[in-house]
């Protein structure tokens, strides 16, 4: 606690995890050059980095552009300032630019009808809880998309509202450059 009652949350070295966990930090760093904060913060919990980031490796349905958006829109609704910086970065490592995800963020892709479907449909989910208007629904399917899709779109809704959740609630430090604020 500080001087004020607040409780801070600190972001763990690899020292201060078990073993296993520094195993996985080990891969982290060889496969992406350092150890995101988020996935550093987990490490806390002696099997909740694991299972994370088996759940966010699992086979998809789903492009990694369609996943982003999901990231992206659920992460606005969410306002998870940290998983929209990490997203902003991804996104533009799979082609978007700057001013798509602005667009994209707040639930609209113009450029893209599929992908303007899934983020209606993702924003639909995320804001009403799970209950998808019938309108959003029927779009995401005319888009082409399939319950199959629908299913993984769930699973990655899930998966962010896990890290946007865990940073809303901890605050820890933002390790990526700032997404802008809309």
């Amino acid at each position: 606690m500080t001087a004020t009652g607040k409780r801070t949350y600190t972001v763990p070295t690899r020292d201060e995890v078990s073993e296993n966990n520094q195993g996985v930090f080990d891969n982290l760093q060889k496969g992406l050059g350092f150890v995101p904060n988020l996935y550093a913060y987990f490490a806390k919990n002696e099997s909740a980095l694991g299972d994370y980031l088996t759940l966010q490796s699992r086979k998809s349905t789903l492009r990694a552009k369609e996943r982003e958006v999901i990231n992206l829109v659920t992460s606005q609704i969410n306002g998870c300032r940290y998983c929209q910086s990490a997203h902003t970065a991804l996104g533009k490592m799979n082609g978007f630019t700057e001013e798509q995800i602005l667009e994209i963020r707040k639930g609209q892709v113009s450029f893209d009808d599929k992908l303007d479907a899934l983020a209606k449909f993702t924003s639909s989910v995320v804001e009403n809880r799970g209950r998808a208007t019938e309108d959003s629904k029927e779009a995401f399917f005319a888009a082409g998309y399939t319950e199959a899709n629908m299913i993984d779109v769930i699973i990655v809704v899930g998966d962010k509202i896990i890290s946007n959740y865990l940073h809303n609630l901890t605050g820890f430090e933002i390790d990526f450059p700032l997404a802008e604020t809309i």
